[in-house]
């Protein structure tokens, strides 16, 4: 027997003469959908003119899609770092491009490389910086080359992974500032273009063009964002909140239902999220110096 609770419907009385109903009078599908465009079209003219229709034609009209549970498959594997876990926070967790490898960096100084099996995610290689806490750590565009900054310390690390060997920035001789960008306000996030050829930076004082939909399933701010390659998935994450993890379905807007389902905390705090290049795996940094690690 399951747990579930059945309702029985009240026993009708023989005695009494059911009152007959009259039923709506059957209307063409074609006039019908010739009036459904009508009222559409009227509610569209009152929604220039009143933002709160509008709202209410997103309601009624997209309250269909809205109530789509939208569910996705994902296994817990073991930690990605489980062969090196971090002894403080990780601060980075990224794919390799082209490798089946992941790599760690956080607060205590190191950075890791481990392949990725999801059974039992061996250790290739860790290093250690010292009195350099990392903040960030990425790959090159070719994977060869691992870049590691910090917020101590104005200067930022190479590792040459073909050669196994790390150069600091003071050192390098090659790698010049070419030019630098000045613009008004805070700037919160740069990134480039897949080809290096442009870059995208996110200031403060910047105007906000109007979203396509607001992801409100978060209690805090969201600190981390990162679309799987396919674009068809992006994740969300909050450093502030445990359990601050939502994928949310970019075909329909809507976030996934059954994520994370865990009885017992996994995310903790997330600050870094990475999908592999081929959205095989989904891995995230935590407070916790762990990389839980999905497929």
């Amino acid at each position: 027997m399951d747990d579930t609770t059945v309702i029985k419907l009240p026993v009708a009385d023989h005695k009494k003469t059911a009152m007959k109903r009259s039923r709506p009078p059957r209307l063409d599908p074609e006039e019908e959908e010739q009036l459904r465009q009508q009222n559409l079209k009227r509610v569209a003219v009152l929604g220039e003119e009143d933002d709160s229709v509008k709202r209410l034609e997103t309601l009624v009209f997209g309250a269909e899609e809205e109530l789509l549970e939208r569910l996705v498959e994902m296994k817990k594997c073991l930690h990605a770092n489980s062969a090196r876990p971090s002894e403080d926070k990780l601060t980075t967790v990224q794919f390799h491009p082209s490798a089946q490898v992941v790599m760690t960096a956080g607060i205590d100084q190191s950075v890791s490389l481990f392949q990725v099996d999801g059974k039992t995610n061996p250790k290739i290689q860790s290093i250690h910086l010292e009195r350099f806490p990392v903040h960030k750590a990425q790959f090159s565009q070719d994977g060869e080359t691992v870049i590691a900054t910090s917020l101590r310390n104005k200067m930022f690390y190479l590792y040459d992974m073909m050669e196994g060997r790390v150069i600091s920035a003071s050192s390098v001789q090659t790698n010049e500032v070419v030019c630098s960008m000045k613009i008004n306000g805070d700037v919160s996030g740069v990134a480039f273009s897949r080809d290096g050829s442009k870059v995208f930076e996110a200031c403060l004082n910047s105007s906000n063009p109007k979203p396509l939909r607001a992801v409100m399933n978060l209690l805090t701010s969201a600190t981390s964002l990162r679309f799987n390659p396919t674009s068809e998935i992006l994740a969300i994450a909050s450093r502030v909140e445990d359990e601050a993890v939502r994928l949310v379905h970019l075909s329909s807007l809507t976030v996934f239902s059954n994520f994370p389902i865990a009885k017992r905390k996994v995310a903790y705090r997330a600050s870094c999220l990475d999908f592999s290049p081929h959205s095989g795996f989904f891995s995230l940094a935590n407070n916790k110096g762990h990389a839980p690690l999905f497929r």
